[in-house]
Order: structure tokens, then sequence, then C-alpha cells
């Protein structure tokens, strides 16, 4: 028989309706910003990158939203360790299947790059370049974490199991995104000779679409993550509640 942790209070309160009323109206307008300069305004053209360089507004921060999701989800998998307040896994378990959302997002649209930029002419769509392969990576080891979560009835021991792996997890992705792609021959910049964001990939022009680009995937993402919980908190009092 399942157990569960002490009742936790309502991620509701935690938030303020101004608050999220505040970021919604900034992720709209900022997005709406990005959306319609990036793909309409003018743009530098670079060597090779050319106009596919407008997909640098939309495949660089769904990384960047990644990158934040997975040290949240780490933050909530430790403090569920130290509590065990179930509210706490929730947290790690939304904040983990979001960035899973946007970096599933982040790899197709670097596929779609790379097919018409370093793979053009060849039908390539992947071609196991050294970031390519560690992002999927990534996403696998993350997709193992929801593995073994479906895999646990105990609640209690489920959210302690998951928390340990959760930190495992997180510890491995600035050296599979950031560390070990610099130490190798790769196409994409940030590897070793290739340094990132220079004036071949982000000319001085396109800074002004790409950091409110940046912010505003931050904003959606905390966005999604927030509602993402209050709906898994109801479907967990739901749950708890006796049958009639």
């Amino acid at each position: 028989m399942a157990t569960s942790s002490p009742a936790s209070p309502s991620p509701v309160a935690d938030v303020g309706s101004r608050m999220y009323t505040a970021v919604r109206v900034f992720v709209t307008l900022t997005l709406t910003y990005v959306i319609v300069a990036g793909l309409l305004g003018t743009i530098p053209q670079m060597s090779i990158l050319e106009e596919t360089a407008r997909n640098l507004y939309f495949h660089v921060p769904m990384w960047f939203s990644l990158m934040g999701l997975t040290v949240v989800s780490a933050y909530h998998s430790f403090r569920f360790l130290q509590t065990r307040d179930l509210l706490r896994d929730v947290r790690a378990r939304e904040a983990a299947r979001v960035a899973m959302l946007f970096g599933l997002i982040g790899i197709v649209t670097g596929m779609m790059w790379a097919r018409f930029t370093w793979y053009e002419g060849t039908n390539k769509w992947w071609n196991f370049d050294p970031k390519q392969s560690m992002a999927a990576i990534l996403l696998l080891i993350y997709g193992a974490y929801f593995v073994l979560r479906s895999g646990i009835d105990i609640v209690e021991k489920r959210g302690r199991i998951a928390a340990v792996y959760n930190l495992f997890a997180v510890v491995t992705m600035p050296f599979l995104l950031y560390v070990l792609p610099r130490q190798m021959d790769s196409l994409h910049p940030g590897a070793e000779g290739s340094p990132a964001f220079s004036q071949t990939d982000l000319a001085p022009a396109m800074r002004w679409i790409f950091y409110p680009a940046v912010l505003g995937f931050f904003g959606l993402a905390w966005w999604i993550y927030t509602q993402r919980v209050r709906v898994a908190w109801l479907e967990e009092d739901a749950r708890d509640e006796p049958e009639l």
C-alpha cells in the first residue's frame, strides 16, 4: 500500500496573482516581439548561416531554459531529501518534465539548423556531432528519470530514489552540454577552436532580439512549470481524498 508524506500547503499560495499577470504580460509581449522581429526583420548575412541564423533566437534559449529548469528540479529534489515534503517531489518532477519539453524542442530545432547549414546537400539530419550527441545523451538521462519513477509505487520511496537520481543527473548536465564538447572537434559553436556568441554566429545587431528571446523563453518556462505544479498538486489532492 502506498504511503504519502504529510499534507503540504497548496503551491497556489506561493505566487501572487499580480506576479502571474506581470509574467504573462511580459512573456506575451516579449515573445511576440521576438517572433515578429526574428522572422521578419533584417538579419546580417553571415557565412554559412545566412537566413538560418534566425534560428538562434529560438534554438539557444531552449537549451538555456532546460539548464535553468534542471537546476530548479535538482534543488527541489535536494529539499525533498531534507524534508520529505511531497510538494518538493512534485516540483522536482514537473521542472524536469518541462525541461524535457524544452530540450526536445531544442534538439529538433538544432537538427533542422544543421540540416540546412552543416549538412546542406547531403540529406543528413544527424551526423553524431559531439554537441548533438551529448545533448541526446542528456535527454536520455532525464528520460530514464521518468522511467525510474514509473517503476516505484510507494510515494516516499519513489521520491527519495528519484531525488538521488535527479541530483546525479544535474551534475552531468554541465559536462555534457559544455565541458566535454569543448574538448572535441565539432562544427557547433562553443567547441574547441570555435567560440560561441562571437561575431561569426551572433552579430551585434542580433543581440537586440536574442537577449529578449532568452528572457522571454525563461519566463515561458517558469509559467508552464508553475501551472504544471498547480495541476499536479490538485491531482495529488484528488488521489488522496477517501472514496465515499
